[in-house]
């Protein structure tokens, strides 16, 4: 049966990275990968995640099966989180959420409640946006189409362009949205200018499907928020997928959130038990570890507060490295004003720079970016920040 298949590629990010491993040049640097390192290279466990994991396994008292839809104690924090403690009371009922997989089980059980709602689902996705939202969301079903997002012209989020995709939608049909820190280009649109998409989402009855992976690495958890928080005061219906991988640091944990809220609790009822009944027929229930850890430590003000403070420290160090990075590029060089890089949020962005620059990094000095020149802002440091900073000016100035 199996002797016909064909190896497929891998995917293109963690094959990069794959490529990365094998590579030997004892001076590589890795851009390519999306996780939160630290000035030593290491993706460390926070202080406060560590005290509630302890926590956690000296409290238990059996391994038995958690409830299908997760731990009460993290749904509940987490829409708190997301929506703030005053709407997270006036909603109650009308709110649903679903312990998932990491975010990317949040997105996919988001999309089969989307399949389930209607038939012949179109989701609308920026250009660009992440590369795994697309065999994510397609293979729930969904059709996807792109709205305008990014110019590579002035490197920023052509606003005017955007307005006009959204305005041109058919109605009825689902938006995605990046809650924060766009990914891949940390190219963010204002509150404002959420005002404004919002507006048309009520205009046209559009859906949206609003993708929160990076809560508190771009302005602050309250400020990041503020599209979701807008979204769910103005809209009849909003579908929200929340990760923890990257601001609780659990990764390997696989945990995360699919939140929907609709305009009365029996719809929301409804929704749910079609999001449990899409998980129940593929891997049952979520994981309940990381679920756990996060929920005992937003229930505690002592380590809340601890968590809060180590999370501020690790969005200024990133804050501080793309505005160095920035400052440094446009000091060595004089071909591309990298002023962009300094005002992008959260844990990745565009570099600009040609192909051939790119895969010249790659294969001159190891340096090692996403042909599309996302960047981990993250995995920089001061040791390799003036290295980089060489490299890419020598290439450009050729």
């Amino acid at each position: 049966m199996f002797g016909q298949l064909d190896i497929l590629p891998p995917d293109p990010i963690l094959g990069l990275n794959q490529t990365f491993q094998q590579d030997d040049n004892a001076d590589k640097i890795n851009l390519s990968i999306g996780v939160y390192q630290n000035a030593q290279g290491l993706t460390p466990i926070f202080t406060a995640v560590k005290k509630a994991e302890q926590q956690l396994l000296a409290a238990q008292n059996t391994k038995s099966y958690a409830p299908q839809a997760g731990d009460p104690s993290f749904l509940e924090h987490m829409t708190r989180l997301l929506l703030g403690d005053e709407l997270s009371e006036q909603l109650q009922d009308r709110v649903a959420a679903v312990m998932t997989p990491g975010g990317c089980g949040a997105l996919r059980m988001g999309a089969e409640l989307l399949s389930h709602a209607k038939q012949n689902v179109t989701l609308w996705v920026s250009d660009p946006t992440w590369a795994n939202h697309y065999p994510l969301l397609q293979s729930a079903g969904l059709t996807l189409e792109k709205y305008s997002y990014y110019s590579a012209e002035t490197h920023s989020v052509d606003f005017t362009a955007m307005l006009e995709s959204l305005q041109a939608i058919p109605v009825g049909d689902v938006v995605l949205l990046h809650g924060c820190c766009h990914n891949p280009t940390g190219a963010d649109i204002s509150p404002a200018q959420w005002d404004q998409v919002i507006s048309v989402l009520a205009e046209r009855q559009l859906t949206p499907f609003i993708d929160v992976a990076y809560q508190g690495f771009g302005d602050g958890l309250a400020e990041d928020a503020y599209g979701v928080r807008e979204a769910v005061k103005r809209l009849p219906e909003v579908l929200v997928a929340a990760s923890c991988s990257k601001n609780f640091g659990l990764y390997r944990e696989r945990i995360g959130a699919v939140m929907v809220i609709t305009q009365d609790p029996q719809t929301t009822l409804a929704a749910k038990s079609h999001i449990l009944t899409a998980a129940r027929s593929s891997y049952s229930m979520s994981p309940y570890h990381g679920g756990g850890i996060v929920g005992l430590l937003l229930s505690d003000p002592e380590l809340t507060s601890e968590w809060k403070t180590e999370l501020e420290q690790v969005r200024l160090r990133m804050n501080r490295l793309r505005l160095e990075l920035a400052e440094g590029l446009n000091q060595a060089q004089s071909r591309i004003d990298f002023s962009f890089v300094a005002e992008s949020k959260g844990m990745f962005c565009y570099l600009g720079i040609p192909l051939e620059v790119v895969h010249a990094l790659r294969s001159e000095f190891g340096i090692y970016l996403l042909d599309s020149t996302r960047i981990n802002v993250a995995g920089l440091s001061q040791e390799n920040l003036p290295i980089i900073i060489d490299r890419v000016s020598e290439v450009l100035s050729r």
